[in-house]
């Protein structure tokens, strides 16, 4: 179900209202292509949250989106270059909700002076699979018969007859 192939998306965006909603069928679509249908909710919402916070706070709406999935985990990030923009204040809201539904998350500065903020998500499987097989289930076939017992041809002569010719060459 999970691929286990490393995967990588870039992804810039001018953010404006309208823009939201494309962005997450974007991302939607590149998690369903990796076969991680069960992430693209909690992915999608997140993307969102951070995306209307970016339109509505930031005085620079362009924003650099990227997801990683290495096998385990799919951790999601946006990179901005707003100055003003400070999540401490303006994105309060909108990292609670971010670290309420994800497994982690974090806010860091890059050495260029912008902001990411990143969220990631673990695979988890939706089904539950038994720890016992199950029996098989019976077929139309004829089953083979079990084989006619054969008498065992005797290989050797009987263990008296044996003595008797040791005894006459000697």
């Amino acid at each position: 179900m999970k691929t286990a192939v490393p995967c990588y998306y870039h992804l810039d965006v001018e953010v404006s209202p309208d823009r939201v909603g494309q962005v997450s069928r974007i991302l939607a679509a590149h998690l369903h292509y990796w076969d991680l249908e069960n992430l693209v909710d909690p992915v999608c919402r997140g993307a969102e949250l951070l995306l209307r916070a970016i339109d509505e706070h930031a005085t620079v709406k362009h924003t650099s989106i990227e997801m990683w999935w290495n096998g385990q985990h799919l951790i999601t990030a946006f990179g901005d270059d707003d100055p003003d923009l400070r999540p401490d204040q303006d994105l309060r809201a909108c990292l609670a909700d971010i670290a309420a539904m994800s497994d982690g998350w974090g806010c860091c500065a890059s050495e260029t002076g912008s902001k990411i903020i990143w969220f990631s998500q673990r695979a988890r499987s939706g089904e539950r699979v038994p720890l016992v097989p199950l029996a098989p289930a019976p077929t139309l076939r004829t089953g083979l018969q079990v084989p006619r017992e054969e008498p065992v041809v005797v290989l050797a002569a009987p263990a008296a007859a044996a003595d008797d010719a040791l005894e006459g060459s000697l």
